[in-house]
Formats: C-alpha cells, sequence, structure tokens
C-alpha cells in the first residue's frame, strides 16, 4: 500500500474534519495541554514523565501495543484512556487532545505523526524523525503547510554544552571549519543470519500493531521487541539513526549545514535484515559561512570506534571520549565529548583556556554547572510552552528532517559499500538509480 494511500485512509478513520490549524490553535489563555502519548515503554516512558513535568499538562490519552508498559503508565496516569492502536485513539479522542508525542520504534514515527499532523496536532516525535527520507520530506512539508508546533527529540540540543560549542563556533574561535569527525562505539548493527522460525506471541503484546506498516514477518523472541529493533532495517535506522542523531546534531546547527551532496560508507555487505555492526560515513557538504568551499564529516560507528588519527590526538596523549564530535578549523580544534562535558579548545597541540564571558557576556546561555535531572526537561517543556504561545522550539521538523535526511542518506549508503552516492537535494533522489529504491517504501495495510 503507498504511504499517500495509507495516510488518507487512516485519516478518514480518525472521523475528524481537518480545519484549517487556526482552529486548533491554542490560546495564552489556556491553562492546560491535553497530551496524547503513542508508544510509552522504554524512551516512551521517559518521553512520558518529562512531558508530565510540566505543570501545564494533562496526559489525556496513553497508548502502546505492549499491556505491560501501558499498564505501568496507566498506573502513573489513572485518568488518561489508554488504547493498542493509535488509530483508534485518534479516532475516539481526536477533539480532547491538544498535542500528541511519538515515542514509537523508528518505523511507526511518521505513520503516527503525520496522521496526528493531518488532525493539526502540534507533535513532539522522538529522533531519528523518520524511517525513511520520503516520510522527512513529507513530515517537513505537512508542518510548514499547517504551521504546526512541531519538536523533535534531541534532549541535548538544549544543553549548556552544545549551545556554548555552537556560539564559540560561529563566533570563529577555530576560524573557518573543513572537517569534522564524529563517532560513537556503540553497535546497533547485527551481522548475523536472519533468525529462522517463530515463537508464540506473548499474550500482553499484538505483534501486528508492532509491525504496523512494515512488512509482515513472524514474531522472533527477544530479536525485535523490546530494544533490539534498532538493528535491523525495517524497524529501526541502525547506532547512525540512534546516536548519530544526538552527536551530529551539534555540529551540524552550528555550522549551519544542509543535505550533503555525496556520501560513502565504509562497511561490510547489506543482508537485507541487520545494519552492519561498523560504518564509516564520509560526507561532503556544500560550504557555509562557518565553513571552508565544502566540509568533510566523517562518521565512524561500532566496536573500536574510531579509528586513530591524528587529528583525533589530544594533548598529553590523552584518551579520546567515548562518544562526541570533533571540528577541525583553520585556527585549531573545538573538541565536543559526549555528554554533560565542556568544549575543548586545542591549539598546536596544547588546550586553550576558554574565556566563556568573551563570548557570552550576559550569561544568556544560562548556567554553566551540568546538572542532568535540572536539564533534561527543557527540551519537552519549550515543546509545551511553544503550544501554549509562550516559547519557540529550537528543533522543529524544518530544521529536524534535514538532519534526519543527512542521517538517513548514511544509511542507505550501507546498502552500496564503498560507492560513492551523489544526492540532488532539489529532486530528492540519488544520480545513482538503483539507490532510490531505499528513499521510501510500501506501508503494509494492517
Amino acid at each position: 500500500m503507498k504511504k499517500r494511500t495509507f495516510l488518507k485512509t487512516s485519516a478518514a478513520l480518525a472521523g475528524a474534519s481537518l480545519l484549517p490549524s487556526s482552529a486548533f490553535a491554542l490560546s495564552k489563555e489556556q491553562q492546560k495541554l491535553r497530551t496524547a502519548h503513542i508508544g510509552v515503554g522504554g524512551m516512551g516512558a521517559a518521553d512520558l514523565d518529562a512531558i508530565a513535568s510540566h505543570s501545564a499538562v494533562e496526559v489525556v490519552a496513553l497508548c502502546d501495543v505492549d499491556q505491560k508498559n501501558l499498564k505501568t503508565a496507566h498506573e502513573q496516569f489513572p485518568n488518561a484512556k489508554t488504547f493498542s492502536d493509535y488509530r483508534e485513539l485518534f479516532n475516539q479522542m481526536s477533539n480532547e487532545i491538544d498535542a500528541v508525542v511519538v515515542s514509537t520504534p523508528d518505523h511507526t514515527h511518521a505513520p503516527a505523526s503525520i496522521m496526528a499532523m493531518e488532525l493539526n496536532k502540534p507533535v513532539y516525535c522522538q529522533k531519528p524523525l523518520t524511517h525513511y527520507v520520503s516520510e522527512a520530506r513529507e513530515m517537513r512539508k505537512i508542518a510548514k503547510e499547517k504551521n504546526l508546533i512541531t519538536q523533535m527529540g534531541i534532549q541535548v540540543h538544549s544543553f549548556y554544552d552544545y549551545k556554548l560549542a555552537t556560539l564559540l563556533i560561529q563566533s570563529g574561535i577555530i576560524g573557518k571549519v573543513h572537517k569534522v569527525y564524529a563517532w560513537s562505539p556503540k553497535n546497533w548493527g547485527y551481522d548475523g543470519p536472519t533468525p529462522k522460525g517463530e515463537d508464540p506471541v506473548p499474550a500482553h503484546f499484538d505483534w501486528n500493531l508492532w509491525l504496523g506498516t512494515s512488512p509482515e514477518r513472524p514474531f522472533k523472541e527477544k530479536v525485535y521487541h523490546p530494544g533490539n529493533w534498532r538493528k535491523l532495517v525495517d524497524y529501526g535506522c541502525g547506532t547512525l539513526g540512534d546516536m548519530g542523531v544526538h552527536i551530529f546534531d551539534t555540529p551540524y546547527n552550528a555550522l549551519a549545514l544542509d543535505v550533503p551532496m555525496t556520501i560513502i560508507n565504509k562497511c561490510r555487505k547489506p543482508n537485507g535484515f541487520g545494519y552492519p555492526e561498523n560504518n564509516q560515513v564520509t560526507y561532503t557538504f556544500p560550504g557555509t559561512e562557518y565553513t571552508a568551499e565544502t566540509l568533510t564529516w566523517i562518521w565512524s560507528d561500532g566496536p573500536g570506534a574510531p579509528s586513530s588519527n591524528k587529528d583525533l590526538k589530544l594533548p598529553k596523549k590523552e584518551e579520546l571520549p567515548l562518544q562526541g564530535a570533533m571540528f577541525i578549523g583553520e585556527n585549531g580544534r573545538l573538541l565536543l565529548p559526549h555528554f554533560m562535558e565542556l568544549p575543548r579548545h586545542i591549539v598546536d597541540g596544547e588546550y586553550q583556556e576558554i574565556d566563556v564571558l568573551k563570548y557570552d557576556p550576559y550569561g544568556t546561555l544560562g548556567t554553566t554547572k551540568n546538572d542532568y535531572e535540572r536539564d533534561a526537561p527543557k527540551h519537552y517543556h519549550q515543546f509545551v510552552d511553544a503550544c501554549l504561545g509562550n516559547d519557540q522550539v529550537s528543533a522543529p521538523f524544518s530544521y529536524s528532517a534535514r538532519l534526519t535526511e543527512t542521517i538517513l542518506l548514511g544509511v542507505i549508503a550501507g546498502r552500496f559499500p564503498n560507492k560513492t552516492l551523489h544526492w540532488d537535494s532539489e529532486k530528492a533522489l540519488f544520480k545513482e538509480e538503483e539507490a532510490n529504491a531505499f528513499l521510501t517504501g510500501s506501508y503494509r495495510k494492517f
């Protein structure tokens, strides 16, 4: 089933007229934001807690395909109505919710979010924004057309360390940047064989609804749910789609990048089931005011990442942080560990003290003392406040869809190891015709 057909059919199922977004606009006098949460286990539980911690939020609907997750969430919010199918949630409660939080596996991000957006609901969606490039473009388009408040779940976007790094780069602390390294040794890949056979589906779990629009497949215990879906091509986006979004975010934002011109992924041959356990993706981007004429970006993931490199050597033979990014500029380097660590300025192999007051004399970035419990909800609360007309979001779909597109182009390049792919952003197509088949996918009717 084509995505457009699925979405139109689902919107009709919801049974609500698609009014202009202004008809659903929240007034500044509104005291409560009524939220619906799709996916309330794992990261969804954390999203639920963070959104609900805002004093203006009233949780009115909970949805999960796993009854254990749903029961736990409902015990916390007993007045909320519960659902297993997000389509039924919209069908029954479209006039009783003001905003939607989508925290499902990646393959359901777009189907659930687009349905909410077609009903003129602001959406907070976990990262990566979508599973396919075509979905990212569609979500960006709808958000713009309907003028909706949207936010992608990249919480570090609102942390002090990352805002400081952005300010330093844009203030020219290392001059024009010509290269960025980013890395994570996490392994959301799978190099093994496709599992055989079938296991009984647990009574508390709806396998059909979990699969959603993805292809039908027999259930195997501990292979898909919970958690392992990130490794698998039909449901997740690998380490690049998970940690890459967080670690790309600050350099991507600081350098005001758009989507890349070329992409090459050095990895094993595709097996059609799991992502490679090790990837080295090299992007080239068109230049911006903060970069050289072009920018080279090298992402490494999996066990042992990143490989030793002179650009990554630290003073006093220190070890690199486990995850992070390194900006290489004409006047030095800036290391940004991931996460909860301040950026470090390196010139001629020595650390340089950063005079923060020189770059932020009025303290507009906020307190410099890290406190995760204090800072973690900020990104969520920003979304709530924006819905109530009291703030602006910092990672709307206009931004996060482009970041996601960039990430997904690297994921697609893993289907063509060691081959340079050329991306035409205007046409939203690769020059290499065979790669275009992976920009979108068919939606199963479920």
